[in-house]
């Protein structure tokens, strides 16, 4: 991919139809009296036992289906996101992939859509087709092929924010990884490099991983012997310490968003279900 080393980096219950079932009762004619009370008792008692089963029931897997809800995570990039060298189990998406399930989001699935040697122009012209995975967040990280071969930082720029708005226009959360590179094509090329991720992430509404590879980049003993990409353990530490601080609130964030429009739902379906009070 590269040939210079890096430097850095949903429930609510469902609305107790207790009410409905006692407003119909309240309109029904009172019962002639029996010599048998207790049976008319004992059919309320069922009755209440009933709707309060009904009730625990509509908890239960609401509360269970939190982080259980389908999750799908595209990693889009070069081959910092493919994992060149390493096994395919060992590579970031499958390791967050493996985390976030053990964090007890039974139903995640992160996408690796990372290719060797892409570049920023090349992964614009691809997001046709890896848009058809629709993701709910997106990670992204491009742009160190671009500046391995000094293409125009205006160029690089504009192709992230093409991309960025394309995956927000398909309903996906984007985190931007943040990329550095070395001094060797110069202080103002390297500056002018570093400065186009948080300055998209700033203008785009977007999460801001400062730098993927920190904690990694420069490392001997986390890279392999090319000095560029990262080792299983170097993923490892990308994955805990750069991607899930910044993943987790957002999951989070899906969770509430779709814990309230399920409780919308179910609101707006008991209303339409329950008959009319009459009198």
């Amino acid at each position: 991919m590269m040939n210079s080393p890096f430097r850095f980096a949903q429930r609510l219950p469902a609305i107790v139809i207790f009410a409905a079932v006692m407003a119909i009762s309240g309109c029904q004619k009172d019962a002639e009296p029996t010599d048998a009370p207790d049976t008319q008792n004992t059919e309320a008692t069922n009755n209440q036992a009933d709707t309060a089963s009904v009730t625990t029931e509509a908890v239960a897997p609401a509360d269970q289906q939190v982080n259980s809800s389908p999750i799908t995570i595209l990693a889009l990039g070069d081959s910092l996101t493919e994992g060149l060298g390493v096994d395919k189990d060992d590579n970031y998406p499958a390791q967050l992939e493996d985390r976030l399930q053990a964090m007890g989001y039974d139903n995640a699935k992160v996408i690796n859509s990372g290719l060797s040697g892409e570049t920023s122009t090349g992964l614009v012209n691809r997001l046709d087709w890896v848009l058809q995975t629709k993701p709910d967040v997106t990670i992204l990280t491009i742009g160190a092929n671009d500046a391995i071969r000094g293409i125009d930082v205006a160029t690089i720029e504009a192709n992230i924010r093409t991309a960025v708005k394309r995956l927000q226009d398909n309903g996906s959360v984007v985190i931007l990884g943040g990329m550095s590179i070395y001094d060797n094509l110069g202080s103002d090329y390297v500056a002018a490099f570093s400065d186009i991720y948080p300055r998209v992430a700033n203008d785009m509404n977007v999460t801001l991983i400062p730098f993927f590879l920190e904690g990694v980049g420069g490392d001997r003993e986390l890279n392999q012997a090319d000095a560029i990409h990262p080792t299983k353990e170097g993923y490892e530490i990308i994955v805990n310490d750069n991607i899930l601080p910044v993943l987790e609130p957002k999951l989070k964030e899906l969770e509430t968003s779709d814990a309230e429009n399920t409780t919308e739902t179910v609101q707006a379906e008991t209303t339409k279900n329950t008959p009319n009070e009459t009198t």
